[in-house]
C-alpha cells in the first residue's frame, strides 16, 4: 500500500501526460482532447500516405498493367523466370523475401474463377515448377503460397490475377520491416532470377 507521502498510481494516460509535459511549453496535455485509453501505443506514418494516394498501375489491360507489360519484355528486362502457353512466372519486382515469384496467366483477368480450364491447369503446374525450383535453388525452410482477390483483400493489382510464392526461413522477420519500413534482401533480383532459371524443373 502506498504511504500518505507516496505518490499516487501512475496511469497511462497520466503518463502521457507528464511526456507532453516534459515535450516543453506550448505542448497541449493529452487530458485536454476526447480520448478512450485503450492500452495500445501508435506508431504514426504519414509517410504512407505517398502509398495510399500514389499513382496505382492501370485497371485496363495493356502498357499501364505490369502484367500485361512483362512478356513483350525480353526475359532478363522483364524478370520472367520461365515462359509458358497460357501463364507465366516472374519476380516479385517488390519481394517479401528472395526468390519471390509470381504466377500470372497472360489473359488480363482479375478472379481465379475468370481462368479457362487449360489456363488452370498450367497456372497450378507453373506454381509447382516454382516451388520445385526455389527448393533446389535456395532450400527454404517453407512457403508461403496464396492470392489476393480484389483491392480490399490487399491486391497491388487487382485487375490481373497473379499468385505470390514465398519461400521462407526462420527469423527472416525482424525489426526492420516493422520499424523502419525495410526489408533487408541478400541477393539482387537479376541474380536471384538467374537461379531460379537454372534451377527450373525440365519437366513440370
Amino acid at each position: 500500500m502506498p504511504s500518505e507521502d507516496s505518490p499516487p498510481p501512475t496511469t497511462s494516460a497520466d503518463a502521457s501526460v507528464d511526456v507532453v509535459a516534459d515535450a516543453g511549453e506550448g505542448a497541449e496535455a493529452v487530458a485536454d482532447f476526447a480520448r478512450v485509453d485503450d492500452g495500445f501505443d501508435r506508431l504514426w506514418t504519414p509517410h504512407r500516405m505517398a502509398y495510399v494516394t500514389g499513382e496505382r498501375p492501370s485497371s485496363e489491360q495493356g502498357d499501364g498493367c505490369p502484367f500485361c507489360a512483362a512478356p513483350d519484355k525480353d526475359d532478363a528486362q522483364g524478370l520472367i523466370v520461365y515462359r509458358g502457353e497460357l501463364c507465366y512466372v516472374v519476380m516479385n519486382l517488390f519481394p517479401y523475401n528472395p526468390g519471390h515469384l509470381l504466377v500470372c496467366p497472360y489473359r488480363h483477368v482479375p478472379l481465379y474463377v475468370d481462368l479457362t480450364d487449360a489456363e488452370m491447369a498450367e497456372f497450378s503446374a507453373l506454381t509447382k515448377a516454382a516451388i520445385s525450383a526455389l527448393q533446389a535453388a535456395s532450400n527454404p525452410m517453407g512457403f508461403n503460397i496464396g492470392m489476393n482477390q480484389g483491392a480490399v483483400a490487399g491486391a497491388g493489382v487487382a485487375a490481373h490475377l497473379h499468385q505470390h510464392v514465398v519461400p521462407r526461413w526462420g527469423g527472416d522477420m525482424n525489426f526492420l520491416p516493422i520499424i523502419g519500413q525495410t526489408k533487408a534482401l541478400p541477393v539482387l533480383l537479376e541474380d536471384s532470377r538467374a537461379l531460379l532459371v537454372e534451377h527450373w524443373p525440365t519437366q513440370h
